[in-house]
């Protein structure tokens, strides 16, 4: 019997890697909560950890673009590799983005427990489309297609992480509804958890769903390995590690986003437009199709 470390190659220690950033994402999550939650748009989140959280989701998604490349061209033994980026990928694009959202946009004791049980229930349906997801990429392993059917998991953490944090920052960007005049309250009715409440927080919920059937869909979606549709996931891949570090780096452990006002607000801009680059992704027209006679 071979030991653990003979089956693994250095693709496999990469997929390891990943996964480490994706659990290190939901420790920041759980630093980002204290003790005052109900009301998260001042002292209740420590911001700069969801930003945290979310680049290491980020850097998990990188890593989990070369290890594929690196499998194929250097690692000879490749018993474990597939098992092994499943449950990375489980972990880092389905697990830790749904909980970073529900953290997010939870406003615990102060939304109504509709708004709540609403968002805990899309967290799921993030997390068991992207088991599906996963399940289905290992059944078609080994696919020369130039499409994915669905939406990729790390395709689709890369769309929830563009949208929250728009979403999150949107009341400074002088751009849509501010925290001040929404007219849509998910809180008690308390005066506070009105002022706490975007009016762009709603929109949260339809797009988990969406991300989550586009998972499961069988919509055809480009590889994005050349050609332009490459060059503007790159762009768009910039644009939102742009948003994270500039983030990061604007926001002190203590500070609350609202108060940080310009010094924060062009990462706001940069998460909108990673979110233009992901919709266009979507909705562009997706590729023929290709049959098994056919494939490359």
């Amino acid at each position: 019997m071979k030991s653990t470390f003979k089956l693994t190659g250095l693709a496999d220690y990469i997929t390891l890697t990943n996964a480490m950033f994706g659990t290190m994402s939901i420790f920041f999550l759980i630093l980002a909560v204290d003790d005052t939650l109900s009301n998260p748009y001042s002292e209740g989140l420590a911001t700069k950890y969801i930003w945290a959280s979310m680049l290491c989701i980020f850097i998990s998604a990188v890593g989990d673009i070369i290890d594929g490349p690196i499998a194929r061209r250097y690692s000879k033994r490749k018993l474990l590799g597939g098992s092994l980026d499943i449950m990375s990928d489980c972990l880092s694009f389905c697990v830790a983005p749904a909980l970073m959202i529900f953290i997010m946009f939870g406003r615990w004791g102060e939304a109504t427990p509709l708004w709540t049980l609403s968002l805990g229930i899309l967290g799921f349906w993030i997390i068991s489309t992207g088991m599906l997801r996963l399940a289905r990429f290992q059944y078609e392993d080994g696919s020369d297609l130039p499409y994915f059917h669905g939406l990729s998991s790390p395709g689709n953490a890369m769309i929830l992480m563009s949208t929250a944090g728009f979403i999150w920052l949107q009341p400074l960007l002088d751009f849509g509804p501010n925290l001040k005049d929404a007219e849509i309250c998910v809180g008690e009715g308390v005066d506070y958890a009105c002022h706490a409440t975007p009016g762009l927080d709603l929109l949260i919920l339809p797009i988990m769903f969406i991300s989550g059937a586009l998972m499961i869909s069988d919509r055809r979606l480009s590889k994005l390995k050349h050609g332009f549709d490459m060059k503007l996931s790159i762009i768009q891949m910039i644009c939102l590690l742009v948003a994270i570090v500039w983030a990061l780096i604007r926001t002190g452990v203590s500070d609350v986003s609202l108060e940080l006002g310009g010094d924060i607000a062009p990462a706001g801009w940069f998460f909108f437009a990673s979110c233009l680059f992901a919709i266009y992704y979507v909705v562009k027209p997706q590729p023929p199709a290709v049959s098994k006679g056919e494939e490359a």
